[in-house]
């Protein structure tokens, strides 16, 4: 008994003295850096050739004409690039959001900083939608009650930028106070509740415009303003876009 206690100790000692610590106490990594210099897989880049031809087919087949070059640096609270933006947005989302509530789109509110090109004199491409407009951005419309209304007019005179707006029209004075502002033409009357396009982005606080995010019903229009861009675009045929009077300074 005490041999077979012996020999079992002396096992489960030789065991114990030949385990092996698998513990991991360093990773290292390796930085490859993806260059032109790697080689391509023959057989992977001729299946994906035919549909990067399609894609770019589709991307570089004309659907419009812009006139003039134009960009979102062209003016100081207003430009012809981001109204041609917001109109568009009114004039693509509205007959949805009316189809499915019956109501229509009040104003629409964008940002300056969402867009990312020039669109060149010449052919408009869908690339040229992708250019503009590189986020997947959807179209909501949020409603907004008086006192959000008034937080918007006060948000665009203080930042002084041209983000994109339309069928609002607002006067500033000099010193940048509010003179007037209306909506559909209409002296804004601020016990009403307003239905106002905008993005999924700027809906949830992107670009501080937290004025927009409510408690009342958000209509998800599910429409991509890319895609609207280019339905826009082919709908018109010829872009010619000006800076105009909806969002001004009155100079003394």
């Amino acid at each position: 008994m005490k041999s077979r206690l012996i020999l079992i100790l002396t096992t489960i000692l030789f065991i114990t003295s030949c385990k092996q610590d698998h513990s991991i106490n360093k990773i290292v990594g390796k930085r490859n850096s993806i260059t032109d210099s790697l080689q391509t897989n023959k057989d992977i880049e001729a299946f994906i050739k035919p549909y990067r031809q399609s894609v770019n087919r589709d991307l570089d087949s004309v659907i419009a004409y812009s006139v003039n070059t134009i960009a979102k640096t062209d003016g100081e609270l207003n430009t012809a690039i981001g109204n041609f933006m917001a109109d568009a947005v009114l004039e693509m989302a509205n007959p949805v959001f009316n189809k499915r509530t019956t109501k229509d789109i009040d104003m629409v509110i964008l940002n300056h900083g969402g867009i990312r090109s020039i669109i060149s004199e010449g052919n408009i491409t869908s690339r040229t939608a992708y250019e503009v407009m590189p986020f997947d951005n959807s179209v909501v419309v949020t409603t907004m009650k008086g006192q959000q209304v008034k937080d918007m007019l006060d948000f665009l005179a203080t930042k002084k930028r041209a983000h994109p707006i339309s069928n609002l029209k607002l006067t500033l004075n000099n010193d940048y106070s509010i003179n007037s502002a209306l909506i559909a033409g209409v002296e804004i009357d601020y016990s009403k509740t307003y239905h106002v396009a905008t993005n999924d982005y700027l809906y949830n606080g992107g670009s501080r415009m937290h004025f927009l995010k409510t408690k009342d019903t958000l209509y998800d229009l599910d429409y991509k303003i890319r895609n609207l861009l280019i339905d826009y675009f082919k709908k018109i045929d010829t872009l010619k876009p000006t800076i105009d009077d909806r969002f001004i300074r009155l100079k003394d």
